[in-house]
């Protein structure tokens, strides 16, 4: 039979894509959503509604899909999101929730995974950033998955939990209040200028169809229980290093204004990964290269 997995957050942009990865490897895809669309999601089998907060709910939806496996994506996952309370309440009252409702099935799943950030690690000031690094959270959202990581531990002994730090990733259907398809979005209007933060921040970028691979990888891992990983390229771009490659790809000329609204006050200034302890944990999954993830979402914004 079908290895039947629960995915949190199935409708947001990187459940998409998990799902798709999964469905594709054999599994049976089940999905979890706070307010399920009309229209069915490819590779999923059903997709049940609840709350993260609504613990009886939870409880429910565990017991009528009997997962063997779970990957908990579903999360406020904007750095400016507005609702601090809510914030807190999803990332990290609402993940206990889940926990607390899959320690309790009678038959608890064989692996569970469990999105944090780094955003954890705070303002490093440089260099590659391992899994030991200490966390300094600058932001609230920071706050909430470090304090998600610390609940998480109390379940260790109950679940098979991996937990892991994805740095930052993109790809087609990724919404435009994150950087890059803010930028790719501007370039397909043909706008003429457009208004960003800081340029010289440094980020490690990846292709979202790579972090699906890994994270289905540690899914099936056994070894990887009880453990966590840095999920990233290893390769960090300054934003204009970025915005000279739309430029190139796109031949598309156009003005870059630092607005002073965008420049967050406790902005991080490099996040670069070190993923050796993933690489040893599951092998190399399929790199792809920033230019080509650019060139993807230039040609084509739909996603999966």
């Amino acid at each position: 039979m079908a290895r039947r997995v629960l995915i949190t957050g199935v409708q947001g942009f990187t459940g998409r894509y998990l799902a798709a990865e999964l469905a594709a490897a054999g599994y049976e895809v089940f999905g979890l959503a706070h307010m399920p669309q009309a229209e069915p999601i490819p590779g999923v089998v059903a997709v049940h509604a609840c709350d993260l907060n609504d613990a009886a709910g939870l409880a429910q939806v565990v017991d009528v899909v009997r997962p063997d496996m779970v990957a908990h994506l579903a999360a406020i996952a904007f750095v400016g999101h507005g609702d601090v309370d809510a914030i807190y309440r999803t990332n990290l009252i609402g993940s206990r929730n889940l926990l607390e409702a899959l320690s309790r099935t009678a038959t608890p799943p064989g692996a569970v995974l469990l999105a944090s950030s780094a955003n954890v690690y705070g303002n490093a000031a440089g260099g590659m950033l391992a899994e030991t690094a200490p966390g300094a959270p600058a932001n609230d959202y920071a706050v909430s998955k470090l304090s998600m990581e610390y609940m998480a531990s109390l379940y260790q002994q109950r679940l098979p939990l991996t937990i892991v730090r994805p740095f930052n990733y993109t790809g087609r259907g990724q919404a435009e209040s994150f950087l890059l398809p803010k930028i790719v979005n501007h370039v397909r209007r043909g706008a003429p200028l457009i208004e960003l933060g800081n340029l010289h921040v440094a980020r490690d970028f990846s292709d979202v169809r790579m972090v699906v691979q890994y994270y289905r990888r540690l899914l099936d891992q056994p070894s990887a229980r009880g453990a966590t990983f840095n999920v990233c390229s290893g390769l960090a771009y300054t934003l204009d290093e970025v915005l000279g490659m739309v430029r190139e790809l796109s031949g598309h000329p156009f003005e870059v204004r630092v607005n002073p609204a965008f420049v967050r006050a406790n902005e991080v200034k490099t996040l670069l990964g070190d993923r050796a302890k993933l690489i040893a944990a599951v092998g190399q999954a399929d790199d792809i290269a920033l230019r080509d993830t650019l060139a993807w979402m230039l040609a084509d914004p739909a996603p999966v």
